[in-house]
């Protein structure tokens, strides 16, 4: 029987990723990767590696997760490394645990490897700090897609009264209910808001609004997934050290006011 590695690859700048990833990369013999894959990793395999591609676009997967997990089953009967490589950290929204849970049910022997999750390296390279002395002492990180959708099983309330930053994992398409949930449970609506798209990633874009404002922020510059929402006084801090050269040289301000970078 051989061994299963379940291995973050960072957030996209393929410099980011660990030094024991590159490793499980190198001597993978089957190496299973996902849609935010830097692909520029898999050409450090070996030749004879077999490459799988499990990725996942939303409302559309090349595999259901149960599909996956019994093909990591199924590949790690064998005698051979097999590397499942996961954008981000595989614990972090990554459903490294589900698949974990099926090696351990099948007794086949496995190892997390931990990656950069873009949950913060997103907003660093945007210049925004998920925590700040005088801004945020705390911060949380959250889904912004449920099982049914929305994310309505969410305690809006605590995060809204008892948290400084949140971070927002998938949740462009429900950015409206999002902000209003916040707004609802007593968030003021002037709350500084920013999405980060395709974050440490040459093609990195920022926008930056309010919770009343960043729905048409968002829409003017056509931003999608994937991009991470941060909300919270932290990004103001981006005025003074956003520090990496975005694609666009423009964004949008807290009031819609445009200006240079």
């Amino acid at each position: 029987m051989g061994k299963v590695y379940l291995v973050g690859a960072g957030p996209g700048d393929p410099d980011l990723i660990t030094i024991k990833a590159l490793k499980c990369i190198r001597e993978a013999d089957i190496i299973l990767y996902d849609r935010l894959v830097n692909k520029c990793l898999l050409e450090e395999a070996k030749p004879d590696a077999t490459l799988i591609y499990c990725g996942k676009l939303p409302n559309n997967h090349t595999m259901k997760q149960e599909a996956i997990n019994a093909l990591l089953v199924q590949c790690g009967k064998q005698d051979k490394v097999v590397t499942r490589l996961k954008g981000g950290d595989p614990f972090v929204f990554g459903r490294g645990a589900e698949e974990a849970e099926s090696l351990v049910e099948n007794g086949i022997p496995f190892e997390i490897v931990p990656g950069i999750t873009s949950g913060i390296a997103a907003p660093a390279y945007a210049g925004i700090p998920v925590t700040h002395r005088e801004y945020g002492n705390s911060f949380a990180v959250i889904t912004g897609h449920g099982v049914k959708g929305k994310p309505d099983d969410i305690n809006w309330e605590g995060l809204a009264k008892g948290v400084d930053t949140l971070v927002v994992y998938m949740g462009v398409g429900n950015l409206s209910y999002i902000c209003q949930s916040l707004i609802n449970h007593g968030k003021s609506t002037d709350t500084p808001i920013a999405l980060v798209h395709w974050g440490t990633k040459a093609e990195q874009r920022t926008v930056t609004g309010t919770l009343s404002t960043i729905v048409e922020v968002v829409k003017e510059k056509k931003i999608e997934n994937p991009s991470m929402i941060i909300i919270g006084e932290v990004v103001k801090v981006r005025e003074k050290i956003a520090w990496f050269k975005e694609a666009n040289l423009v964004e949008s301000k807290w009031f819609l006011e445009e200006e240079s970078v």
